[in-house]
């Protein structure tokens, strides 16, 4: 009997077989992420100190560094119902097409309208606002992706949503922008006119396409200025990684339902979200000695966090107005270039995953912006999945394990995230398709630049 017979195209749980707890990694992790500290006193920040940006629950979620598994309210679990499970898809054919004895996987997050994995943690987050009796929430948002998913949420929780779109992304995928509109958001530029940092990055980068930092900057300050509104952000955060572990528990639940173990597992990294949910089961096994995996992260060569930045505090936004987060980094001025993978343009990386990657639990990787659209098209031609660029970077790291595989004569098993598609990514596939997309990589000089105005932490 053929492995196509054995192994169905798409594998999915029951209702009942859904996660029922979201699994917090910190618990097993043996060296803790560092603290978030406060910028003015240096000091390990408090409930009390973080409890005025975000919601109260969500707070404790941030700082609870022991408790493995936090329950999932029954509301959330219901929203999730309308969307997960999401299935783990065999990819047979891209394994036909390469001519690879290795076995590809991949978890589908784009089975939403919101189009991504982002609405894991966009839906906790409204919930936790809308309980608390919240009127709003600010974010900001890259590509959409996070900004479209926030919107939903709180359209769902008859909430407030204000989202400040990375200038570029507003310009390049004004759809996106309309359906979070669509959702009653209101959708700003940034950086923009409209509050006293974005007047300051003006002033500084006169012209600038902006960056994530940038929008945090803004939606920071209009949620600490509004009674009644908190800040909510879609990565980089303990609670965001913790409410993503549902991708991983779901892939790891599909796996074992049929005995696969993976060799690689692989996703695309920005600010850290969609990889730490994937990894977080199989990086508990890990840490707890009882399995071994090769975890990939995967980032755009034009903002290389994990594999040309620096390992220490700094600002988790360009404005300098939020705590101060050790965590790999180009430095908050970093500005990335205005690349396609708009939700990878952060200059640093997730706390925790930083702390594994230099605790050497993972390795990374930055790739090449036509490269990942490359491997982007191949995916589409032979899977029927047309794949967000951010979702491409692992796409294109698993055709490259896939390739060495074929080389070698290995049977190896690999598991890569797809955290969504790329429908509102026309622009960036018609310049690829016209020749005309080109690939900015920083250069040492600038990097350099950016890391030397890192704050002096003791």
């Amino acid at each position: 009997m053929s492995d196509i017979q054995k192994i169905p195209y798409k594998i999915y749980l029951e209702e009942s077989e859904m996660p029922t707890s979201w699994y917090n990694l910190r618990a097993d992790m043996k060296v803790k992420p560092a603290p978030l500290l406060n910028p003015g006193t240096g000091q390990p920040l408090t409930a009390e100190e973080l409890s005025p940006i975000f919601c109260e629950e969500l707070v404790k979620q941030e700082l609870d560094d022991t408790t493995p598994f936090i329950e999932i309210p029954e509301e959330i679990k219901d929203f999730y119902k309308m969307y997960r499970p999401s299935p783990l898809v065999r990819a047979y054919f891209l394994e036909k097409k390469l001519g690879t004895p290795a076995k590809i996987y991949y978890k589908f997050e784009g089975n939403n309208t919101s189009g991504s994995h982002k609405l894991n943690s966009a839906i906790a987050q409204a919930y936790y606002a809308k309980k608390q009796g919240l009127k709003g929430v600010t974010t900001e948002t890259g590509a959409g992706q996070w900004g479209t998913a926030l919107s939903m949420a709180c359209s769902y929780f008859d909430l407030d949503c204000k989202v400040f779109m990375v200038k570029v992304s507003y310009e390049q995928k004004p759809f996106r922008r309309e359906v979070m509109r669509t959702y009653g958001a209101s959708v700003t530029p940034s950086p923009s006119t409209s509050t006293e940092v974005g007047k300051k990055i003006l002033e500084a980068h006169p012209g600038t396409t902006g960056s994530l930092g940038c929008a945090i900057s803004e939606a920071v300050e209009v949620a600490t200025k509004n009674p009644g509104y908190r800040y909510v952000l879609g990565s980089v955060l303990n609670q965001v990684l913790l409410h993503q572990s549902v991708i991983g528990l779901e892939t790891k639940a599909a796996l074992d339902k049929y005995g696969i173990k993976p060799d690689i597992i692989i996703g695309c990294a920005g600010g850290g979200s969609n990889l730490g949910g994937l990894i977080a089961p199989f990086m508990g096994e890990k840490l707890r000695g009882e399995a071994d995996y090769r975890i990939i992260a995967v980032e755009p060569a034009s903002c290389p966090s994990f594999t040309r930045g620096t390992y220490a505090y700094d600002f988790c936004d360009t404005g300098m107005i939020c705590p101060l987060a050790k965590m790999y980094t180009l430095g908050s001025s970093f500005i990335p270039s205005a690349n396609h993978a708009g939700g990878l343009r952060f200059h640093g990386m997730s706390s925790t995953l930083s702390q594994l990657y230099h605790d050497g639990y993972m390795e990374a990787r930055s790739v090449e912006q036509t490269s990942v659209f490359e491997a982007a098209e191949q995916f589409a031609r032979v899977e029927g999945i047309l794949p967000a660029p951010e979702s491409s970077h692992a796409i294109r790291a698993a055709i490259d394990e896939a390739l060495k595989c074929k080389e070698t004569g290995e049977e190896k098993t690999i598991v890569f995230g797809l955290t969504g598609t790329g429908y509102f990514d026309m622009i960036a596939y018609e310049k690829f398709n016209d020749g005309v997309m080109t690939d900015t990589i920083p250069t040492d000089e600038d990097i350099a630049a950016s890391i030397a105005k890192l704050p002096k932490i003791n």
